[in-house]
Order: structure tokens, then sequence, then C-alpha cells
């Protein structure tokens, strides 16, 4: 595992925008991941190390793309339209000989018998006994698939950085590959701070609330195909934190907190990373979720979260997604999709400011975002994603087209 010099992420903005955040990301920090050899079968999720390079031609055969009779098309010249029938090649057997001169009977998937380039689809064709009666018109190769026509042999099949997914499995085990490299899970410590949080499960005490971000944040880092480490809650005492901190930067890729970097009397969050390491960025043009730090702890990437769970939530989406996958070297492609304004809004300049809402059909095929009902949390467990409102924008009118963000976004 590397250490980071502790001013990798000083930049000089007090306040800075979100995606200048990611870039920040992108540009000082390395890629954390180890590469390993994974069988196909528990590859679902995982990050692909290397360009995955086709190792023979899809299809490694020409073959019938449909169940019908292939032929030379030059062998139906001058008006011609009947052929002697000559075979038989069912799917997974190799044909007996040449098919030059006669109509043999194939199957899809089946490979072309030589002397063939042309395939009749069995509806369009009659059989008079031993001759086969072909349509008229059908252009050469027709219904034909020609070796390496999906992938050639060399070509790159899928790019190293992808997180793989049920589509990218087809793909390689019709390669043939029965193992792949893949990018080592990232070792993630996970922290809730504060002596207001008690577990889920245990009785609360007067003024102790439920810790929800850690089962939250556990579960978006195993999406993200990381490995997350749940390491308990750390209480408000400085020496406690600091030496916590400490102790989990020598053990794990990433250290991750909420609550405890904002700048109270009881936030001791930001001394402990400073004290073995740096925090140069800590706050964010985002809304919910200013207060989220980035640093290192003894050579390990940091960061620290907002204690409130729709913040940081919405910050491990901005935030938190783009770092883990950035050190699990994968490329972030996930698409924003766009929706309909069903909301009126007046937005204060200067923060990204994104919005939990609910789909409804709307106008021009387009879906119509609704401001989603509750409070926070019941507010986020109730909506379909998050609209997200640039830092310059001041005003969204009914109909406006927004940028959307899925809960799937998350996994």
């Amino acid at each position: 595992m590397g250490r980071l010099n502790a001013d990798c992420f000083d930049t000089a903005p007090a306040l800075l925008r979100v995606a200048d955040a990611v870039a920040l990301i992108r540009e000082r920090l390395p890629v954390l991941a180890g590469i390993e050899a994974v069988p196909l079968a528990r590859a679902d999720g995982r990050i692909l190390a290397d360009d995955l390079i086709a190792p023979l031609d899809l299809p490694p055969f020409d073959n019938a793309a449909v169940d019908g009779y292939a032929f030379l098309a030059a062998d139906l010249t001058d008006g011609r339209s009947h052929l002697p029938l000559g075979g038989r090649v069912p799917a997974g057997h190799a044909p007996a000989g040449t098919g030059a001169g006669h109509a043999v009977r194939i199957f899809t998937g089946a490979p072309m018998p030589p002397g063939t380039d042309t395939v009749a689809m069995q509806e369009d064709v009659r059989v008079d006994g031993a001759a086969v009666r072909l349509p008229a018109g059908l252009a050469p190769g027709a219904n034909r698939r020609r070796a390496g026509e999906d992938i050639a042999r060399g070509s790159r099949a899928v790019p190293a950085g992808t997180r793989l997914g049920p589509r990218h499995l087809a793909l390689a085990a019709a390669l043939g590959l029965a193992d792949l490299r893949l990018r080592a899970s990232l070792r993630v410590a996970l922290f809730s701070t504060g002596d207001e949080l008690i577990p889920p499960g245990e009785p609360l005490p007067p003024a102790g609330i439920h810790d929800a971000n850690r089962p939250m944040l556990a579960a978006l880092l195993r999406r993200l195909g990381a490995a997350p480490f749940d390491l308990g809650i750390l209480r408000d005492t400085p020496g406690q934190v600091r030496d916590r901190l400490a102790a989990a930067a020598t053990d794990y890729d990433l250290v991750v907190t909420s609550g405890g970097v904002s700048v109270g009397e009881e936030d001791h969050v930001r001394a402990a990373v400073e004290a073995s390491g740096a925090l140069t960025l800590w706050r964010l043009a985002i809304k919910p979720g200013r207060p989220v730090a980035l640093g290192t702890v003894a050579g390990t990437p940091f960061i620290g979260l907002p204690g409130n769970p729709a913040a940081a939530y919405v910050t491990a989406l901005a935030v938190l997604k783009p770092l883990v996958l950035h050190l699990s070297g994968a490329d972030d492609m996930t698409p924003v999709l766009t929706v309909r304004s069903g909301f009126a809004l007046e937005k204060r300049p200067g923060r990204r400011e994104y919005l939990r809402v609910c789909l409804r059909p709307g106008e021009a095929g387009l879906p119509e975002a609704t401001i989603a009902p509750g409070g926070a949390l019941t507010g986020l467990s109730a909506s379909d994603g998050l609209v997200e409102l640039a830092e310059d924008l001041t005003a969204i009118r009914v109909g406006d087209p927004l940028p959307y963000r899925p809960h799937g976004d998350l996994g």
C-alpha cells in the first residue's frame, strides 16, 4: 500500500466547487488497488485491471444467422431458382464436404459449408423431393455471420477500468476466458463520530440517536466494489479520534469518517487528521454537506463526510464515489440523465445543490421530477433520485430540463 505526500491535496480556494474537487482527486491521487486473477464467476461488479484483448475471433467461424439452406449465390445465375439438396449441418457439427452446387440444410450457429456464402430462411424455401427452390433476389452473404464480425482476434473487447457487469461477463465467456485480471477490492476503514451515536439494535439513552451513516456508507462502498471494514464509532475524545485514525491509516487503503469535520468545539476529526497528515480541503461548495474533508492520515487518503445522513448521502454521491472509483482504477462513466422540473424554486448562487425528487410521467417523453415528501431521511428513502442544480443557477421554472442522478448511480 503506497503512501501519499501530506500536501497532495493542497489547493487555494477556501470553498471548492464539486467538479474541481473531483478533478483534484484524479490529478493528485494514484490508483491504490492491486491486481489479482479472479475466476469469471466471481468477477461481477469488479474492476478490470488491463484491457481485455480478444484471444480469438468472435464468432470463430462463418456461421448461419438463421435456420434455413446454405448455398453459393453465384449458383443462382441466369434465372436459376432450384438447387439439389446436399446434406445437413446442425449447430455444433462440422460440415461434411463442400456445399458448392447444392443447397445444404443448416441451422442457426452452424458453420457455413465450404463453397457456400448465403443462407435462405427456411420459411422462404420450398423443398420438392431432392430439389430446393430458393427465393429470388437474395443478396450474396445474406443471413451469414462472418468470422470476427462481432470482434476480431487481437482487438480490445473491454477497456481497463471498466466495472464489469453481466454483459461484460457474457463477452469474456464467449471469448473463452475463465479468469480475468482485476483490481483488488479497495480496503476502506469506516468510522462514524459522535457521543450521541448508538448502534442500531441497542436501546437509546436520553439525547442519543441511532447511527444511520455506517450501514448506509458500508452498503454504498460494497456497491462500488470496495471492501468496507466497519470500525465503529469514534467518541468525542481528541486522543481516541487521533489514535484510531492513525492506526487505521496503517492497515487500510482509504479512511472514511462521517461527522466531526466542522468547526465546533466537539468536532475533533480535523485536528486528529492534521496531527499525522494534512487536511487541506474541508469546505466544499455543495448543499447539503458543505463540511467535506479531504486529506491524508499517515500517507493514506482520508475523506470526512458530514454527520447528517442526508448530507452524507449526497456528498458520497458527489465526492466519495469518484474517489473510491479512482483509487480502485475504475472509470466513472455513469451518465447524467435529464428530467423536466415539476416545481418552481428560487436558489442562491454559489453552491451545487442536490434535491431529493420523485419521478412521474411527463410531456415530450421526459419524466417529470417533483420534490420528494418528508424530512431528511424519509424524503431520501421515498425519492427516486437527485436533481443537480449548478452553482450559478438562481431559479428553476416548471418545465425546465434538469440533470438527474438516479439512486442506482451509487451502485
